[in-house]
């Protein structure tokens, strides 16, 4: 008899702020080649971030994490424990829910351990990330795929796929923002997590859209299943629509990108910088392509991103929290799983997947 339970995924956070934990957590995310795939030798790889780029790393990220972290941890799984346990309380026994981390605790391959253990055969894989993006959707896809492969049972994964314009998505993103957008300012600043453009082009199967067709991601096309900024813009042209906020009332940016090479642009830091000089005084700022606050949403933009705002001129800086464990969020995922349980598969991706993508979800 099949038992099914859903297995949420975020990103994770390190064990602890100290400079070995965050190193070790830096080592596992930056040496996954779905993160870095530059150069393509896994030795020349390896020997970049763990020879240079989490050597250096290492000790700033720990400051930054302890500018967050909370007396029950990381807020990222703390928070995604909570969300855990408000779904499993809306669905109830019959339907367990697990948590698990694409880097750090708990691990992928633990807690599938676990959910096989406990006699699960059908699991409903629910990636926390509204985009496509090969660093962060795919490579939980992969994991939990090639994991999946080694347990001595065998279990049947569904996977939802990206739910960047899901209208229970953007609902919940609404009701969550209501009040900050009630409150008096002159911008909101729609800020996305950054990718290398050249990621962008590596999604796109057709290889004859990304770039170079004329307003690409405004132009309808199946490579837009896997085209990240296609996706975001979707994700704000959907939402700024349920909020009746006009086109000069709101601005898209990208954050936390890496040098050497293009990332999506304008840059989040970059327009801090500039808004306050254009008479943009007054900002909101709201992060989502992160469903749960983390260090790129509480750091970097609530902290650092605040701070080199208003020294640019700005008056007034405020940061939408993302949806959390609220309970917008909790029935849009229990809305997910309800309709799984009642048979509806969850849409595959049509086009656009990179052939090894395909090869582990098929």
């Amino acid at each position: 008899m099949s038992k099914r339970a859903v297995l949420l995924v975020n990103l994770g956070s390190p064990d602890s702020t100290s400079v070995p934990d965050v190193r070790r957590y830096l080592n596992e995310f930056l040496g996954d080649e779905r993160v870095i795939d530059k150069p393509r030798s896994k030795f020349l790889r390896t020997l970049l971030v763990k020879g240079i780029i989490t050597r250096f790393r290492a000790p700033k990220s720990a400051k930054a994490y302890q500018e967050i972290w909370t007396a029950e941890g990381s807020p990222l799984v703390v928070i995604s424990k909570s969300v855990r346990e408000k779904l499993a309380a809306e669905m109830g026994a019959s339907t367990p829910i697990y948590l698990a981390m694409r880097y750090g605790n708990p691990s992928i391959a633990s807690v599938l351990a676990q959910m096989v253990a406990d006699g699960v055969t059908d699991i409903l894989l629910f990636p926390q990330y509204p985009h496509y993006a090969m660093s962060s959707w795919e490579t939980v896809v992969v994991k939990v795929q090639e994991e999946a492969a080694r347990l001595a049972n065998p279990v049947h994964i569904d996977t939802v796929q990206p739910f960047y314009e899901d209208s229970d998505y953007i609902e919940a993103l609404y009701q969550v923002s209501a009040p900050y957008l009630a409150q008096p300012h002159d911008l909101l600043l729609v800020s996305y997590h950054g990718i290398p453009q050249r990621h962008l082009r590596e999604a796109d199967s057709s290889h004859a859209h990304c770039t170079l067709v004329k307003d690409c991601c405004n132009t309808c096309s199946p490579v837009h299943s896997t085209c990240y900024r296609a996706q975001v813009i979707k994700t704000t042209q959907a939402f700024v629509k349920r909020a009746g906020i006009s086109a000069e009332k709101h601005a898209v940016s990208f954050q936390s990108r890496l040098v050497g090479e293009p990332w999506l642009t304008p840059y989040t830091d970059q327009e801090l910088e500039r808004l306050p000089k254009e008479g943009k005084k007054r900002l909101l700022v709201m992060t989502p392509a992160f469903v749960v606050d983390c260090l790129e949403t509480l750091e970097e933009i609530a902290g650092e991103g605040k701070e080199q705002f208003l020294h640019a001129g700005g008056d007034s800086f405020q940061h939408i929290p993302c949806l959390n464990d609220q309970q917008p969020y909790i029935d849009f995922l229990a809305g997910r799983v309800r309709a799984w349980l009642g048979g509806r598969k969850p849409v595959e991706v049509q086009a656009g997947q990179r052939a090894q993508t395909l090869a582990a979800v098929e």
